[in-house]
């Protein structure tokens, strides 16, 4: 039965409401770590490394796309909220041709830059230069289709239609599986048949919504049509998500330092077990992010109905939730600390120890995480992207950067693992002090 933005939730309904979002996230994220896992074992340890050397730099200029979801999803959802849906409408639409133009130029410069970039970050010897370009110019060809597929993610929640928006990820994701084997295993591509992969399966994801949407009964609150460029919105839009903008930018940003470290204490070893660590943290990451985005729309809905009732409510079951998810992952993740380093890079003893070791260490963080992702979701679908944008800058840039410039001095290689534990602490702190100082100003708690 069809779960609507304006009923009340109890927990069942709000995790059945909020379970799609969860295996659309967790199901990316998988399809995303195939490639690196092809890549390790069937191309080998240069090219793997290469490809997380220069991952972050893609991630970080495509970051917009994810921007605009998040924050185009609180105006869209807050503006349906207040019974305006013709409005909402145009607003969508609107974002979603703003993605496909962004996404153009964002390819151009990508393309443009690769090679001095690469370089500049680190990559060493030819062969990982080479890859590094190789990977690169590949995948920012395919960044149109990228940005696309990750706003359509998060309005398939908006309009009541969460399961089609993880039906679109499962077909984009067993895509790229199937394209990785083909093109690594078969064809023997190496690392161009991951970049391959990856576009494929991306414009999968952004053609099959964008058909659905054009369609006039395609039975959902949205549709795509006309959408006239109003500049209001498109700051709002900005401003409201710019906290997700800050968060992928800077987390990436962040990564290439954490990379910069580790070449410095532990060389190609050393990117190649972050690379491992970031994927197994991205799996059980995925899961917070997907309850936010899931979450959201409900809430963006609610505060623009001014139901302070059922914000309470939704506010009160998302931090338990949050709490009990957090230490979970904290705790499965040391559990499979053993397994998931062998998967990745068990042909390596050295590696496959120094692998092992970080993804024990940050595992601790799962247990500030999960109220962290959520304190600055919270505040962007409450259309405060201020606070939002604070709360995740501080915890994804002036925290981490500080702590994995000093801890490492002091404890070499474990400062570079123990510096995403304490980051999170600190960040901890920032969020809930923001929950409780905001909370009386919106009526959630």
């Amino acid at each position: 039965m069809r779960i609507q933005l304006c009923e009340h939730f109890d927990y069942k309904k709000l995790l059945r409401f909020v379970f799609p979002s969860v295996a659309m996230m967790v199901f990316g994220s998988i399809y995303g770590i195939v490639d690196g896992l092809f890549v390790s074992n069937i191309v080998g340890k240069t090219p793997f490394a290469a490809l997380n050397l220069i991952y972050p730099f893609i991630a970080v200029l495509s970051a917009l796309g994810f921007m605009i979801g998040a924050g185009g999803n609180a105006i869209v959802s807050k503006t349906l909220g207040e019974g305006e849906k013709e409005k909402a409408n145009q607003y969508f639409s609107m974002l979603i041709y703003v993605s496909i133009v962004l996404g153009i130029l964002i390819a151009v410069l990508g393309i443009s830059v690769i090679r001095p970039v690469s370089i500049l970050l680190g990559a060493e010897g030819e062969e990982m230069i080479e890859n590094c370009v190789i990977y690169g110019t590949i995948i920012f060809a395919g960044i149109p289709f990228f940005m696309l597929q990750n706003a359509f993610q998060i309005f398939f929640i908006t309009a009541e239609r969460p399961n089609y928006g993880f039906y679109v990820t499962v077909a984009a994701g067993c895509g790229n599986m199937v394209l990785d084997w083909l093109f690594m295993a078969v064809f023997e591509w190496g690392i161009a048949g991951a970049a391959l992969a990856t576009i494929s399966s991306q414009f999968i994801g952004a053609v099959i919504p964008t058909v659905y949407f054009l369609r006039k009964n395609n039975s959902s609150l949205l549709r795509l049509g006309k959408g006239p460029f109003v500049w209001k919105v498109f700051w709002k839009t900005c401003t409201n998500g710019s906290s997700e903008f800050v968060s992928n930018v800077s987390g990436n940003v962040v990564a290439m330092l954490y990379n910069f470290q580790l070449m410095r204490f532990a060389g190609e070893n050393g990117v190649a077990a972050y690379g491992v660590l970031l994927y197994a943290n991205w799996i059980f990451v995925a899961i917070l992010f997907g309850y936010v985005t899931g979450a959201a729309p409900i809430i963006g809905y609610h505060f623009g109905a001014q139901n302070h009732a059922e914000l309470k409510n939704l506010f009160k079951k998302s931090m338990v939730i949050m709490t009990v998810s957090g230490a979970v992952l904290g705790g499965l993740t040391i559990v499979l600390a053993d397994a998931l380093s062998g998967i990745f890079v068990g042909y390596d003893p050295v590696l496959f120890e120094m692998t092992k070791r970080s993804i024990f260490i940050s595992a601790f963080a799962f247990i500030f995480i999960g109220i962290n992702i959520f304190g600055s979701g919270f505040f962007t679908a409450l259309n405060n992207g201020l606070v939002s944008a604070v709360v995740a800058f501080l915890r994804t840039v002036v925290f981490q950067v500080a702590t994995v410039m000093i801890l490492p001095e002091i404890w070499e290689i474990d400062g570079i693992w123990w510096s995403m534990v304490v980051s999170e602490i600190l960040a901890f702190l920032i969020a809930a002090g923001c929950l409780i100082k905001f909370r009386k100003k919106y009526h959630y708690a």
